[in-house]
């Protein structure tokens, strides 16, 4: 009888242009083929190399099972990509960046749309884990959520299970209703150096898997049965000629 093989579900968290840092941290959790890896959002915006990025996760996903989750800033740069539609605040928090990648890298554009368009709102698994980039405010769970937009922006589901009591047990009527539904939930979108923090942080049955790779933090892997993780290097010291999304840009365009 041959060996088992060693099939891990992967949450990987927001990482921002920051192709190095998903080589790297891909490396150190030594990821297989027989890995599920799933990317909670945020792909582009402050660090040089969005375009080659999107080009890897395409490339990628031809070889293993990938689940790509579609984040607030996803949706800027498809909405500039599909209409050439540029807001001030994207082009401030990381947009520039991105846009200088597209004009660099050469690369099939229609690719890239399919890429962005086919990106999952948020992705229940067979064992009632819940991943989605920010969060959702409707008590009777994601798929009746009024507003779509808090998929991507709601930071209310972090910060409840970040400051509940964890007296209270599942079965009381203090228990919010949104945790409940779910037998873990799995985010992004807030950094933990927020909180001080450049590990993955854990609120209740809600884990937080964006480290900052943005910022001065790393990217990071984690196990979600096992709850092992793995990180890349702190992205300043990846690309130490760049400044990511930790100062915001006068914008000098045409």
């Amino acid at each position: 009888m041959g060996l088992l093989k060693n099939m891990r579900t992967l949450a990987i968290g927001d990482i921002h242009g920051g192709f190095r840092a998903l080589t790297q941290v891909l490396e150190r959790a030594k990821v297989t083929t027989d890995d599920t890896l799933i990317f909670l959002g945020d792909y582009v915006d402050g660090w040089s190399e969005t375009a080659e990025l999107v080009e890897f996760l395409i490339e990628l996903n031809t070889k293993q099972e990938c689940i790509f989750i579609r984040g607030n800033h996803d949706v800027w740069c498809h909405e500039w990509l599909l209409e050439d539609r540029i807001s001030d605040i994207w082009y401030m928090q990381g947009g520039k960046e991105t846009m200088e990648s597209y004009e660099r890298v050469d690369c099939i554009k229609e690719e890239h749309l399919s890429f962005y368009t086919n990106l999952q709102n948020y992705y229940v698994d067979e064992k009632n884990r819940l991943f989605i980039h920010a969060g959702f405010s409707s008590m009777h769970g994601p798929e009746r959520e009024v507003y779509q937009t808090n998929y991507s922006w709601d930071r209310t589901l972090w910060e409840m299970a970040l400051v509940m009591d964890k007296r209270i047990q599942k079965h009381s009527y203090l228990y919010p209703n949104r945790l409940k539904l779910f037998h873990e939930i799995y985010i992004g979108h807030t950094p933990t150096l927020r909180y001080e923090k450049d590990i993955p942080m854990n609120g209740i049955n809600v884990w937080n898997v964006d480290t900052g790779a943005a910022f001065t933090g790393k990217l990071s892997i984690l196990d979600i049965d096992t709850k092992e993780f793995w990180q890349s290097d702190p992205l300043p010291d990846l690309y130490p000629d760049e400044k990511g999304r930790n100062k915001m840009r006068v914008i000098r365009r045409k």
